[in-house]
């Protein structure tokens, strides 16, 4: 077949079954409480106006938001949220663990009512593939199939488990849940483990991320990083989403404050300078219908091309601006599956 005929498209050329296998906005904003979650709706809305894409997820959580002896109450705020939310806008929803009694009832009211307008259900606490698939099937019984999990890896054997865990064909993204992991060990780590310094420097929450992330990786998942509790320290708040992303392989995080969400964009996006070089390189890739080429005085082949195709995703992802060759990929590309 004729390659300018066919276009070839660089999403289909160079993503293969495991590189890039998940596509997801590298912010994940958590609200619970009413407000605040129609709040954070209403940003996200205003922000994918303002970028052209909806740069972050909100989720809407009802582990930490619902009131005690008010979980079923709190299943149907959500719902109502989610099923009021803007076209096109990626919500989710963290419901209870799937041991806790609200568990089944969030499921089957949440996911039963409002699956078509959900991007996935967030499971916290997992801590093992049997968790997984209880979740799973939960989710079949309630009609909500097709929708994606994700997990919340809070624990030393859910470390443990990590890679089973990521195996599962239904788990989207890990995400690392720091508080309870630090809680979980007894005292053993300080508090000073769960700052947004000391977090990448005990060696057991160090061991534990870098453990995430290789199992997430492994089987084509997101590795999701954890909160920043000092929300009103926005230098605290880019430098730990920055050592995320550039040190231990982490390609989204969490945000809790609304002033959390830019600075996360900002450091998982990559440079002005990153973005140009990957839009020349794949253009060179491109005229030489994916041969190796040389470039910049340096040999690049399909293993590179794919490294700078998933730039410019990133690029795209994040609403960065892009070079008119760039935003012509993904302009043709728009709606198709990746």
């Amino acid at each position: 077949m004729n390659g300018k005929t066919a276009f070839h498209h660089p999403r289909q050329v160079l993503l293969g079954a495991q590189a890039g296998a998940v596509a997801l906005p590298v912010c994940d904003h958590y609200s619970g409480v009413e407000a605040r979650m129609k709040k954070s709706l209403q940003l996200q809305a205003e922000m994918a106006q303002e970028f052209g894409a909806c740069v972050f997820d909100v989720t809407l959580d009802c582990e930490d938001g619902a009131p005690v002896g008010g979980e079923a109450e709190h299943a149907q705020l959500v719902t109502e949220l989610a099923l009021a939310a803007a076209p096109g806008m990626r919500v989710a929803v963290r419901v209870h663990p799937v041991d806790h009694p609200s568990f089944a009832a969030d499921i089957a009211t949440i996911a039963g009512r409002a699956a078509s307008k959900l991007c996935h259900i967030m499971v916290p606490k997992v801590e093992s593939a049997a968790d997984v698939v209880k979740a799973a099937a939960a989710l079949d019984a309630a009609g909500a199939g097709a929708l994606p999990l994700q997990v919340l890896i809070e624990s030393p054997l859910a470390v443990r488990n990590a890679f089973d865990i990521a195996a599962h064909p239904r788990v989207q993204s890990l995400s690392f849940g720091l508080m309870d992991f630090v809680s979980a060990h007894a005292g053993a780590i300080p508090a000073e483990g769960m700052a947004a310094a000391g977090q990448f420097s005990h060696p057991l929450v160090v061991r534990a991320k870098l453990e995430i992330a290789s199992a997430a990786h492994a089987y084509g998942k997101v590795p999701s990083h954890c909160v920043v509790t000092e929300f009103s320290n926005v230098d605290a708040m880019r430098a730990a989403a920055r050592r995320a992303a550039d040190e231990f392989g982490y390609t989204r995080m969490w945000s809790i404050h609304p002033n959390q969400i830019r600075p996360i964009l900002d450091a998982f996006a990559p440079s002005e300078r990153q973005i140009e070089t990957a839009t020349r390189l794949i253009e060179a890739a491109l005229a030489a219908e994916w041969a190796p080429v040389s470039f910049d005085g340096v040999l690049h082949d399909r293993a590179s091309y794919r490294l700078y195709w998933q730039v410019l995703e990133r690029a795209h992802a994040t609403g960065r601006t892009l070079p008119p060759p760039a935003r012509a990929w993904f302009d043709h590309h728009h709606g198709a599956q990746p």
